[in-house]
This record gives structure tokens, sequence and C-alpha cells, in this order.
């Protein structure tokens, strides 16, 4: 065998079951890839339709409208959503994303704008993060109907906006409360964050990470992984609890959704803690569902815990 060859395949990096890298730099991604084209559902009777928001930086989105009373007889509130995946998988075109956003739309009765944006290793965080923003400036852009984009413009309610996502996502939507209160969006008023198992983290375990020493090491080397540019766990964009700013975030009602089995649980009971104690004056609310992991409600949608999770998360918007 030729050194070539060797080198490509033998494996550098393994984060089963996410992705392999490979010694010539090759990326193999284990899951996420799948996608479905956008449509009407026939099942929620919600249309989507994909939509470009920063061409050159390839960032784009997917667009979500009920279409039960089309059109609207009322502005619908907007739902900007964040995809999980370690930041290194998935995306808004995926089975499990699509059938979520397409029943979470029909259940709430909002525009749905699921977020497609740079994934690590090729793009380390936060670029992640940028992007995410940029899609939210992108959102923000309809204010006063002059978007590029129909629907935000005409149907649009943007004093009733929601972000929301799950893990990674769920990093990234609290990233974005707290820099809406930084930066502002004249006009966008955003009226709550949801964060389903959110992947936050820390040099310092919590109860239930003492106690898997395994999971905990792996969880230190994916952040590293996916963002070599981070001074460790304990970086604010993975630690909120180091972020001088978490009582900036903009909305005043905050929904937690943590799993019972999931090593990340005491992170988003944790969320709670931090944000009571720091000067936001808002509400906050944690929710635990018993017996599940992480993203349970990814690869099983139709148990009762995964339907009862999404209706918390669409009486939470209403």
């Amino acid at each position: 065998m030729d050194s070539t060859t060797s080198t490509e395949s033998e494996v550098a990096y393994d984060i089963p079951p996410i992705l392999k890298v490979y010694k010539n730099g090759r990326i193999e991604r284990l899951a996420g890839f799948e996608v479905v084209p956008p449509g009407l559902d026939p099942e929620t009777n919600v249309e989507s339709k994909d939509v470009v928001i920063a061409e050159k930086d390839g960032v784009s989105a997917r667009l979500y409208i009920p279409k039960t009373t089309y059109p609207p007889t009322q502005k619908l509130p907007i739902l900007v959503y964040f995809h999980g995946g370690a930041f290194i998988i998935g995306t808004p075109f995926s089975p499990n994303y699509h059938n979520l956003l397409n029943n979470v739309v029909s259940k709430a009765n909002v525009i749905g704008v699921s977020v497609h944006y740079r994934r690590a290793p090729e793009h380390p965080v936060p670029i992640a993060h940028e992007d995410s923003w940029s899609a939210l400036k992108w959102v923000a852009s309809h204010i006063g109907g002059n978007g590029v984009e129909e629907w935000l413009n005409k149907y649009g309610d943007f004093e009733k906006v929601f972000v929301a996502g799950d893990s990674a996502g769920a990093n990234i939507a609290s990233y974005l409360g707290i820099r809406v209160g930084l930066e502002q969006l004249p006009g966008l008023k955003l009226e709550g964050v949801a964060l389903v198992h959110p992947y936050f983290w820390g040099t310092e375990p919590l109860e239930c990470e003492a106690e898997r020493a395994e999971g905990t090491a792996k969880v230190h080397q994916l952040w590293r992984f996916t963002c070599p540019t981070t001074t460790g766990s304990d970086d604010p964009i993975i630690n909120p609890g180091q972020d001088p700013n978490l009582g900036k975030l903009a909305c005043g009602r905050v929904l937690v959704c943590v799993a019972e089995k999931d090593l990340l649980k005491d992170r988003g009971w944790h969320y709670k803690e931090l944000l009571q104690k720091s000067d936001w004056p808002g509400v906050v609310d944690v929710v635990e569902t018993k017996d599940e992991d992480h993203v349970f409600h990814m690869s099983d949608p139709n148990c009762d815990n995964a339907k009862a999770l999404l209706n918390q998360i669409v009486s939470f918007i209403k």
C-alpha cells in the first residue's frame, strides 16, 4: 500500500456517530445528510420553499407557512429555528427537521424560518453563530414590507418573533437572544427563546457529568474540535455562566427542555439558575422529560414523549 492510499483510509479523528476525518483531510459525515424537497405537506397543510440568504457564504433557509386559512386574515408570529448536530451535521432539509417544522408551524400557526448555517470542521465555530445572526438580520430586513420574501413582507408579525433550536441549535438561539439585546434589531420584538436539550458546557463538572467521566471527556474534545480557536470549555459561547452579557437576553420568556438521561441535562437546569441570578427581568421555565436521552424526539418523533415535547413548544409560542 503506498502512502497516498494509507492516508486515504487512515482515520485521524473519529466521533461516532457523527463523523470521521481522514489523515488526508477528507471528511465523512455519518448522519444528517438525507434531504427532502420543500412543498405542500398534505398531513399538516403547511407549504415550504427554500430561499437564499447569503449566496457567497452558502447561508440559506427553508420557509414554512400554514395554508389552513390562506391568505391569513391576520399577521402571523415568526419562528426562526436552528437545527442541532454538534455544529457538524444536519440541515433544515433533512426529513426529521422538515417534519418537525411542518408540525410546529401547523400547530402554532406561525411562519417558520429554518436556517441553514455553515458547519464545522470546514467552517469552525463561531461561523455558525455569525451565519445565524446574518439570517436573523435578513428576517428583520422585511420589517416595513420591503424585503425580498413575500411571505414575510405580507404575513410576518415582527412584534412576535421567537428563536428556537435543539442541541447546538439551542446554543445558537441563546447566543442570538443575547446579541439582539446588545445590538438591537429595530422593529423586531423578540418574544421568546425556546431551547431544546441545549448544548452548553463548562470546565467544572455538574452533578450528572461528574458520574460520566468518559462522556464528559468526549464533549470537551468535541468542543475543541468544532472551535479550534477556543479558550476551552469556559468559552462564553459554550458556557453561558462565563458570558457577562447573559442578562442582556432580549426576550421576556425562555423555555428550556431537558431529558432525564441526557449528559447535558444539568446544563439546562443551570441555565435557568444563571438567568435568575443575572439582571435579566424575564421568566424562565424548565421542562424535564423522564426516561429519555438527548434529542430523542428527532430519532422517534411519533413516541408519546416526543408529541408532548412538541406540544410544550407550541403552547410556549401560543
